[in-house]
Parts: C-alpha cells; structure tokens; sequence
C-alpha cells in the first residue's frame, strides 16, 4: 500500500506527537521513580522517619505500580492508551500534590501510593503505542528510546533536583510536577491516537504489503490466560525482578544515603554518581536495542549486559574505598549494564501475539517493580538490624549490598531461560 505525500506527513505527524506527549508523562514516571533518593534526608527530618519507614515510604510506589502491572496491560489492549494514560494522568497529579503538601508520613505515603497508580499505565501504553505506530523490526530500539526518553526524569531527579532543593522546598517541587501531570493529561485525550486505523490510516503492516495482525476474539482473561500459560514468558520477570529490581532499589532510594553516610560523600557528589549511573541506563538501554535489532539476537545481549551489572556490584558488596575516577567508571557501568532487562520487554512482545502484546509486556514488567517493593524496604530493615543504632558507615550498609549483589545474580541466571526470538513473532506468526 502505498500512501499520499499528504497521508504520510498526516501519519509521522500523529507517531510522533503521541510519542511525545506519553513521553513526557513518562518522564514524570522517572521523576517520582527516583526523586527519595534525592530528597531522603529531607522525607527523613519532614516525617521523623528511620531508614526503615524510608523504605517502605519509598515503596509505596512500587507495590502499587506492581499490582497493577497486568490491570494495565488488560486495559491498553481493551480501552486503549489514551484512556488509560489520561486517566493515570489524573491521578498521579492528585497523587504528587497530595505528597507536596502531606502533614505526616501517612498522607505522604498515600500521596505516594496515588502517584504508582497513576503513572503505573505510561510504560506499557508506550510500549502500545511504539507496536501499533511503527514497523516490528524497530521495537528494541524504540524500546531502549523510550527508556532513554524516560530516564531524562531519572536525571532530573538527581543532580538537577538537589540544586533545586537549594532554592525551593521539595513539597513546591512536587506540587508543580502534579499541575504538570494534569496537563498532560489533558493533552493525551486531546492529541493521542491508539493506532494509525483511529485516524483512517493503515497499519504499518499492511503499509507493508502483509495482513494486519488480527484482534483478540474473546474475552480479555482468555487472552491473559493465554500469555500467562506461556512458559516463554516468564524467564524475563525474573531478569526483571533480579537486575532491574535492584538497579531501581539502589538508584532510587539507596545509592545517596551509602555515598553520602558510608563514603562521606555531600548531596551533589552523590547524587552526581546516581546521574551518571542514570545517564549510562539511558545510553545502554538504547544502545542494546538498537544493537539487538541489528544483530537479529536477544538473549546474548542481554547475558552480556547483564555479566557487567552483576560484576559491578562486588565492590560495593566488598565495601571497597573507590578513588573519585574509579568510583564514577564504576557507577557508569553499572548503569550501561542494568539496561540488559530491557530487552526482556521485546522477548515477550515476540514470544506471544501481537494483540497480547499489553499483556505480555506488563506481566514481565511487573518483576522489576515487584524486585524493588520487596528490596527497597528489605534492606532499610538490614541497615537498621546491623547497625543497631550505631552512626552509619560503608560497613553498616554491607549487608544491604550483599543482598541487592544476590538477587542481581538471580537476574543473570534467568536470562539463561530466556527463548531466543531472533526479533520476530514466534507465536502466531501466520496471523
């Protein structure tokens, strides 16, 4: 099929805006994502909180943005993404002015457990939108795009936000993210379309000369059902929950506090290792896309990648006292190296139906989000166990890495598992 020059400026015109404007709310996801790191000691004086309830205030966003992993994986591929991501816009801006203005730990926890709600739907919708408005061969690319447009919220929530905190609260900073929520909101039910066919185009499918993917027949939880008795689906929660969960847990919550407390490091230092580890996740999560799509392989990229993250974290299990240089190269790394879990998004894309595809993303999903609900609060509750009162030092947060060092390994072990797709539809491919 072949398209006007009036059709194809029409459809790069709509690819691209709903790109943009569910990046940005994806951006925002980043931001809430990592921000406690940021702003720990300040949740800490504000709340009178231990590192324990720091942890769980932390998680709060997690255990909600778990949960609801698959829900949203049902709804995009039901009502589709504008709708969810209009909705979650909603109530994550609620959610992040709520926080901004809490009395107490309670109510922050809540506003915290609206804003995982809220921005929960924004990944899996991307992720939608990039399967319906571009071509297949493209979606490891465009996967690590996304998490490269995302992480601009990472790094903002590091360096960018302690300068912040020189010169406003951390509650004004979060009440403007909530105003910015809700106008882009707004935006996506103004300007989104769930696939080329809402605007009267064609499917990038059929624009090359094959059928369309046909729909789901049946019920939603038939197709669920379907994705979850898949035994290829699994092996990329478990790469998920392993490198992912760990790599949120400690650069969103844990990695300031042991630079700062463990290394006697000041707030900008500290946080300037978290952004250049953010900044490698960025670069990595592109680069091993892109890579992967070239190559026609997944599961020795993600090995590779995920070799380096693991090997990454001995130093810190080992308390080792890092010159300035050496302990930059190592946060870098670390980061070019978590980006290994991104691929497991793709996998599961590959390994199930195109009409699935919400589903089977989310359900792999889930186990990074699931990794740093448990992990976030577990290893607040080991630095508080060994320390037992005493001043913090790279010694009291030993422990904690060992056991952020041990599911990391976990991650690495199950992308052994993984089915190797060669980047194309293994599952109904004669749809």
């Amino acid at each position: 099929m072949v398209l006007t020059a009036e059709q194809k400026a029409h459809l790069h015109r709509l690819r691209w805006t709903a790109v943009s404007v569910v990046g940005l709310a994806y951006i925002l996801s980043f931001f809430h994502r990592f921000a406690p790191a940021a702003i720990s000691a300040d949740l800490q004086q504000a709340f009178d909180a231990s590192s324990v309830a720091l942890g769980g205030l932390a998680a709060t966003y997690f255990y909600v943005y778990t949960l609801m992993q698959v829900p949203t994986g049902v709804l995009v591929d039901t009502l589709g993404p504008r709708k969810t991501v209009t909705a979650g816009g909603l109530v994550a801006g609620i959610g992040s002015i709520l926080f901004g203005l809490a009395p107490s730990l309670a109510v922050a926890s809540a506003g915290r457990l609206l804003v995982g709600l809220g921005v929960s739907v924004t990944f899996i919708a991307m992720l939608k939108l990039n399967a319906a408005w571009f071509r297949e061969r493209h979606f490891g690319s465009l996967s690590g795009l996304t998490i490269l447009i995302g992480n601009v919220g990472a790094i903002l929530a590091a360096s960018p936000l302690a300068w912040l905190l020189g010169h406003v609260s951390w509650r004004t900073v979060f009440v403007a993210v909530g105003i910015a929520s809700l106008l882009l909101a707004v935006l996506t039910w103004w300007l989104v379309h769930d696939h080329p066919g809402r605007a009267d185009l064609p499917s990038m499918r059929e624009l090359d000369g094959r059928p369309a993917h046909p729909p789901h027949r049946g019920h939603w939880y038939d197709g669920l059902l379907r994705v979850l008795k898949n035994p290829a689906t699994w092996p990329g929660l478990f790469v998920n929950l392993g490198i992912g969960g760990t790599f949120f847990t400690f650069a969103g919550l844990w990695a300031v506090p042991l630079l700062r407390d463990g290394y006697g490091l000041d707030r900008a230092a500290a946080t300037a290792h978290t952004s250049l580890m953010l900044a490698g996740f960025a670069a990595g999560a592109f680069f091993i896309g892109t890579l992967s799509d070239r190559l026609g392989r997944r599961k020795p990229v993600v090995f590779i990648a995920g070799s380096l993250y693991v090997l990454c974290w001995l130093p810190l299990g080992a308390a080792w006292s890092l010159p300035a240089g050496a302990s930059h190269a190592l946060f870098l790394s670390m980061g070019l190296g978590a980006s290994a879990f991104t691929l497991t998004w793709a996998c599961a894309k590959e390994v199930n139906r195109h009409a699935l595809s919400g589903m089977a993303t989310s359900v792999v999903n889930m186990g990074a989000f699931l990794g740093t609900a448990i992990l976030q609060p577990l290893v607040g509750w080991v630095i508080d166990y060994t320390s037992r009162g005493r001043d913090l030092d790279a010694a009291s947060f030993t422990p904690g890495m060992l056991v952020l060092t041990g599911f990391a390994a976990l991650g690495l072990v199950s992308a052994f598992a993984q089915r190797e797709t060669f980047c194309r539809y293994l599952d109904g491919e004669s749809d």
